[in-house]
């Protein structure tokens, strides 16, 4: 009879230690999948040009406004001067809402406008990448911005006047062109520098992406909605795809300006599917 209880016992735990096992292997596995989407969710999304100065998710990357210049900030997991120890909640918050865990308002150089209309299941992805990088001990440099406009609380204002709208699928489009969609008003944000901008500095989102005179850096925006059809809007969604992928255009120059860190850091890295998609929507802009 003890000979059969301790057996009994030791088959409870051993039954018990498989479960543990597996359950243990399942979420390592669940976890590696959650790392290699959000590699990818990193690439599309650009982060590396906004992220990396001279050390990969250091930040220090300068952006030169007419309201001030911004540092990037540091992104690796230190939990000292990165995002160590955020909760997935807070991730969250922080790239659609433009909040820190600390409360206080991000300035939009910060593209979470964009990052709104990002499916919480990509953030999540995301956030698995980022925590499972090295992290760097590197100080945020501090933003050069002057009055009035270094006083956060009227961020909130900012947001009211700026913010509520988010992207939707079209459902009478095809799931392509809305992945391309996605990809535009989302993870590759291309709507902030195609986009002008009002007198506050938030998206002119009536006018759709129609070139912006005074981009990052003061550089001079092309038209994506090329209503004159004069460029852009010409072009075939081959010649699109092209360019996406390979930074030439139909008349055989090559794009430049900070189309070259795009092309290196987020459309060079797309996949070939991700690349058609969004060049089908590009192209209905100005073909519809």
């Amino acid at each position: 009879m003890k000979i059969s209880n301790y057996v009994l016992m030791l088959s409870k735990v051993l039954l018990l230690a498989l479960s543990a096992t597996a359950t243990t292997v399942a979420f390592a596995a669940s976890q590696e999948g959650a790392i290699a989407r959000g590699e990818y969710v990193y690439d599309i999304g650009g982060c590396a040009s906004c992220h990396t100065k001279d050390t990969p998710l250091a930040g220090g990357v300068k952006l030169v406004t007419e309201f001030g210049t911004f540092f990037s900030p540091n992104i690796s997991p230190d939990a000292q001067y990165g995002i160590g120890g955020w909760s997935n909640d807070q991730f969250i918050k922080a790239m659609r809402q433009g909040i820190s865990p600390e409360g206080e308002h991000y300035y939009p150089a910060f593209p979470y406008t964009s990052y709104a209309n990002m499916q919480i299941s990509d953030l999540l992805d995301l956030k698995a990448y980022l925590d499972a990088q090295d992290p760097v001990s590197e100080p945020n440099l501090a933003h050069d911005v002057g009055f009035p406009f270094n006083q956060r609380a009227l961020l909130g204002v900012w947001k009211l006047i700026n913010t509520g709208h988010q992207w939707t699928p079209d459902l009478s489009q095809s799931e392509s062109w809305n992945r391309g969609s996605y990809l535009a008003h989302g993870p590759s944000h291309c709507t902030q520098c195609h986009t002008p901008r009002n007198f506050t500095g938030g998206l002119q989102k009536d006018t759709g992406m129609v070139g912006n005179k005074n981009g990052p850096e003061g550089e001079s925006v092309p038209p994506l909605f090329d209503v004159n059809k004069l460029a852009f809007g010409g072009w075939s969604e081959e010649d699109i795809a092209f360019a996406l992928e390979i930074g030439m255009t139909p008349a055989g120059d090559f794009l430049g300006g900070s189309m070259s860190d795009i092309l290196e850091n987020t459309t060079g890295k797309m996949t070939a599917q991700d690349i058609q998609a969004l060049a089908e929507y590009l192209y209905t802009l100005n073909n519809s």
